[in-house]
């Protein structure tokens, strides 16, 4: 590999991505004016190599998939993207073909998802690949959802579908067993690929003006529903007969039905859940359908402290061991 500078690396691989508050990445900092009556929403995640993603997985949807966790974020808050910081830390063998494929996938989705590139930091590093992104969206003042404010009655809502990601890591780690032999080439296919490029749902935005609460799906959904529960103070019933499921997922719990507790608990859906007062789940099904987003009314929201009540697809109550992914 031919050595280059951190500035010819930045300048060859990242400023073509980087919008006017960059200032084309030749200062210390970027500078970014906020909408008047808008309010900053920042959000970071950092993800590591044989942690969040495997090393040998293709570079453009390594960088495709850090930006659109991040993003994830931003659309559960109901913000509108507008820029983002990379910390890039890169270990000693990298390849110039490899980073050109990995910013020209950062590149697309930052001109997909209009949020270009702001700034950040390159490093080098003696262990695995680590990547970690700022991002940063302009709500209305006063507008940012938050995951704490659910309240009793509402109806609890979850878009896209939910357990994908998680049966295609199973697959990718070559856990599945004979389920997934069973599967076809498309089913497999579709699995590995929720797993490798989240949908963040920015199109929810105008939806969301309807909820009291919301957060993204990052850790299980089990788990991240009891956090919104616990942290708004009150609980909820979760009906798992009412999942929207992908056909895929749908064909693995045909051939193996303790897959139910992957589906719950497994991470890396970056859906949207959110918690909405009877009176405004038509309109908010409507706004979510003319966005061509799918939502789909999964419980409720329940007055107290009790744990989350669980229900099975056949009307019995259910407790798993774990409910989400643990970093720790």
């Amino acid at each position: 590999m031919t050595q280059v500078s951190e500035d010819d690396l930045i300048a060859r691989f990242f400023a073509p991505l980087a919008g006017p508050a960059a200032l084309e990445l030749r200062d210390d900092a970027g500078l970014l004016g906020v909408s008047a009556g808008q309010e900053l929403v920042l959000t970071k995640d950092a993800l590591v190599a044989g942690v969040h993603f495997f090393a040998d997985d293709p570079p453009a949807s390594i960088a495709r998939k850090a930006l659109r966790v991040n993003l994830s974020d931003l659309a559960a808050k109901r913000s509108r993207p507008v820029g983002f910081l990379l910390g890039l830390v890169l270990p000693a063998a990298w390849t110039t073909d490899w980073l050109q494929a990995f910013a020209e996938g950062l590149g697309e989705d930052a001109a997909r998802f209009a949020c270009p590139l702001i700034g950040g930091d390159t490093v080098s590093t003696p262990g695995p690949l680590c990547l970690s992104i700022t991002a940063l969206g302009e709500v209305p003042a006063a507008a940012m959802l938050r995951r704490t404010t659910a309240r009793p009655g509402d109806i609890i809502y979850c878009s896209g579908t939910i357990g994908d990601a998680a049966l295609g890591l199973r697959l990718r780690q070559s856990t599945g067993g004979d389920w997934s032999s069973s599967l076809t080439g498309a089913d497999r296919a579709h699995l590995l690929d929720r797993y490798l490029h989240p949908q963040p749902r920015l199109g929810l935005r105008t939806a969301l003006l309807a909820a009291h609460a919301g957060m993204d799906v990052s850790d299980g959904l089990v788990g991240d529903l009891t956090k919104m529960m616990r942290g708004s103070g009150v609980s909820a019933r979760l009906d798992l007969g009412r999942l929207s499921l992908s056909n895929a997922a749908k064909a693995a719990l045909r051939i193996d039905a303790d897959l139910l507790e992957t589906i719950a608990t497994g991470g890396d859906d970056y859906e949207i859940i959110a918690t909405v007062p009877p009176v405004a789940a038509k309109g908010f099904e409507g706004a979510a359908g003319r966005a061509g987003i799918l939502v789909t009314a999964i419980g409720e929201v329940l007055d107290g402290s009790d744990p989350l009540d669980i229900v099975g697809p056949d009307g019995s109550t259910i407790t798993f061991a774990k409910g989400s992914y643990s970093h720790y």
